[in-house]
């Protein structure tokens, strides 16, 4: 009896601790299994032998635990011993993108004011409604972390979670809502936009109310692309009934872009319509395309390499939109960076301060962003990098993916997918601030790039390995850098700009603060 209650105990034990590592790192039972038969087929167990396991009902063998002990960084012996560790603090970090900041006086921001001051100061800023819409759309994505169950469960309807689908699955669901299709031919041609340089713009497909797609020949060229667009207005059909209220689908030219003398000075409110359903149709898309549950399997299989959808034909710019929604981490970010200074696509679910604002150009951008230094090369091979940011007083560390691409109308631009490394560190129990501050320290004894110290390399291989996102180690092998939001503030000890500028207080605080000191007189 007294061996019986050993083992029960014992099992008890190791159950619990694989039930905590587990869901401290936001993984399903689905995803413990997965992750296990990915190692060892043979030995990966099944998702109601895991439950059974994490509630003491059985033991793991030896093997079975030497995979779970790899896929979570931890010692064997860990597992044995009868402690549990501290509940490791994963809190979500501090984010403008998705955190309230209240203002006073209260009243003047009153729905009734706001309906009429918006207007004028989009009017009088040379703010379209369009480019207003996707800024509120852009902070919906980030305060729900880009997770919209309700547009999940409608392509999930729709696409009965098959996945990868072929161009003519996409057409059978299609012909089954009754659309049609109908193509047309035309090329790129120039559009001058908001650049000294023109950019080439293509019209890629458009829906005609109430069951009509037409789609450019030139797509079948691209079936990722294809699919994608076909994907779309089936979401619109599926969405909105096939309404017709659809801005086309274009590449290149003006899509985000300023007011321009031309356009109206008012706000339209039809632009602020098509660019909420633009979002909703993308969306529905993408989880059409990539279902939640077997893209999740399929990222980690390829641990998350940023043109994995090569091999399922689906476009990059989608599988790195696609990732926060899946993933099990929800910290990311991602950029898609037009040259010279341009951003299509923001998402920052981590509040990553913005390299350079999508609402105007700057003149200083910092030169060390992933995106920056990708638009100034001809490699089309992602590159990983281990980046500290400093903003202020804020240090933060993060790690990114980036690829040289180019659009349906032939335009290069940079697609760039990250995640904070701070809560996966914390929720190993390890200091971040001590990492990211040994990290800079090196980067500033270098100029301010170099080589990151051993003990903090070793430890985000590790976070590497349990968040299964390859290109963390891959960026952990090579100089980290130090980068900010704006060069006129670098934070390096070696200014890029050469010796900053000592901050002069404003004339008129100081004046104030000279009256004060004297008492008045």
């Amino acid at each position: 009896m007294g061996l019986r209650q050993g083992l029960g105990r014992k099992a008890h034990f190791v159950g619990t601790k694989i039930k905590s590592l587990r869901k401290r790192n936001h993984l399903t039972l689905e995803d413990l299994s997965v992750r296990c038969i990915q190692l060892d087929a043979e030995a990966g167990p099944s998702v109601s032998y895991l439950s059974m396991i994490e509630n003491g009902k059985r033991t793991p063998s030896e093997r079975l635990l030497n995979i779970i002990a790899d896929i979570f960084q931890k010692d064997l012996t860990w597992f044995y011993d009868e402690s549990l560790d501290d509940e490791a603090m994963d809190p979500a970090p501090v984010s403008s993108a998705v955190s309230g900041l209240p203002l006073e006086p209260g009243f003047l921001f009153s729905e009734s004011l706001l309906q009429i001051a918006i207007p004028e100061l989009l009017a009088q800023t040379g703010t379209t409604g369009r480019q207003f819409a996707h800024l509120l759309i852009r902070a919906h994505q980030e305060s729900n972390r880009n997770r919209f169950p309700d547009l999940e469960r409608a392509a999930e309807s729709v696409g009965a979670k098959r996945f990868p689908m072929t161009v003519e699955d996409v057409f059978d669901i299609a012909a089954s809502l009754g659309l049609k299709i109908q193509w047309f031919d035309r090329s790129p041609f120039k559009d001058k936009g908001e650049t000294d340089k023109p950019l080439n713009t293509i019209v890629r497909s458009f829906f005609d109310a109430p069951d009509k797609i037409y789609l450019n020949r030139s797509l079948q060229d691209t079936p990722a692309r294809l699919k994608f667009d076909l994907a779309n207005h089936i979401a619109h059909k599926v969405l909105h009934d096939g309404d017709g209220a659809r801005a086309p689908q274009i590449s290149g030219g003006r899509v985000s872009g300023r007011r321009h003398d031309s356009d109206s000075s008012n706000v339209d409110a039809k632009d602020i319509l098509f660019a909420w359903r633009d979002f909703e149709c993308s969306y529905f898309a993408a989880a059409l395309l990539a279902p939640k549950t077997p893209f999740r399997q399929f990222l980690a299989k390829h641990a998350y390499a940023i043109n994995s959808g090569d091999k399922v034909e689906l476009t990059k710019t989608l599988v790195m939109r696609r990732m926060p929604s899946v993933s099990p981490y929800p910290f990311w970010h991602y950029f898609d960076a037009y040259p010279p200074g341009n951003l299509r696509a923001v998402y920052r679910g981590n509040g990553i301060p913005l390299p350079w604002g999508n609402m105007s150009m700057i003149s200083d951008p910092c030169q060390h962003w992933a995106v920056f230094r990708m638009l100034n090369t001809r490699s089309n091979q992602p590159s990983a990098q281990i980046s500290v940011l400093r903003s202020g007083d804020d240090k933060r560390l993060y790690c990114c993916e980036s690829i040289r691409s180019k659009d349906a109308a032939g335009n290069p631009h940079v697609l760039c997918a990250g995640i904070d490394l701070a809560p996966a560190l914390k929720a190993q129990n390890i200091e971040p601030m001590e990492t990211i501050e040994a990290i800079e320290k090196s980067c500033n004894d270098n100029g301010g790039s170099g080589p990151i110290p051993e003990t903090a390399r070793g430890q985000l291989e590790s976070i590497g390995k349990i968040l299964n996102i390859g290109w963390v180690a891959q960026g952990a092998e090579k100089d980290a850098t130090i980068i900010c939001p704006r060069s006129s503030g670098c934070p390096r000890d070696k200014h890029c700009l050469g010796k900053p500028n000592p901050k002069l207080k404003p004339q008129i605080d100081q004046i104030r603060e000279s009256v004060l000191s004297s008492g008045g007189n």
